[in-house]
């Protein structure tokens, strides 16, 4: 009786360890609406290279495009680090700033407000930081030009209790080395 449940139990787990979805057919959208799947795109010409994957060009006219002053932070919603849609330009320009010159490093560095304890913030100030990092990675940057720091709360961008205060302290900040 023992072996029986106990092979019953082991049949259980595997069962529910399974899964159904096949990861090698889930099909990705791009930007333009096309599905893409690995045999190309559907609807359109297909860009796709090696292992399935499509290159992307990020805008060539000029790659020394200067940064303006108050495009290197990026903000975030409350106990969030999902990069808002309005940030896209942001991260589009300085991609092809830090393309345009191999030698060039940038810190981001990720930061909260100060509701939640201080290991909580320094791991969502990590996820903001490796967010933008994953955005500009899949921009075309190098990995070895970028690094994701943690601030947590601990360097406030404004003092203060009020939603305006803690808003602008929700950021990631891309700074140059």
């Amino acid at each position: 009786m023992k072996h029986l449940l106990l092979a019953l139990g082991i049949v259980a787990l595997l069962a529910g360890c399974s899964s159904a979805v096949k990861l090698d057919d889930v099909p990705v959208e791009d930007k333009s609406g096309a599905v893409v799947s690995k045999q190309g795109t559907e609807g359109q010409g297909s860009a796709i290279g090696k292992g399935g994957v499509a290159s992307v060009e990020v805008g060539k006219s000029n790659p020394q495009v200067a940064i303006p002053a108050g495009a290197r932070i990026v903000y975030f919603d409350y106990d969030s680090f999902v990069i808002k849609p309005e940030f896209q330009s942001v991260m589009e320009t300085h991609a092809r700033y830090i393309k345009a010159d191999k030698t060039r490093r940038i810190a981001i560095e990720g930061h909260t407000d100060e509701r939640g304890g201080r290991e909580y913030n320094l791991s969502l100030g990590q996820k903001r930081a490796e967010a933008v990092r994953s955005a500009l990675g899949l921009l075309g940057v190098g990995d070895a030009q970028m690094e994701a720091v943690s601030f947590g709360k601990e360097k406030p961008a404004v003092i203060g209790t009020s939603e305006e205060a803690m808003a602008k302290n929700r950021r990631a900040e891309i700074n140059y080395r």
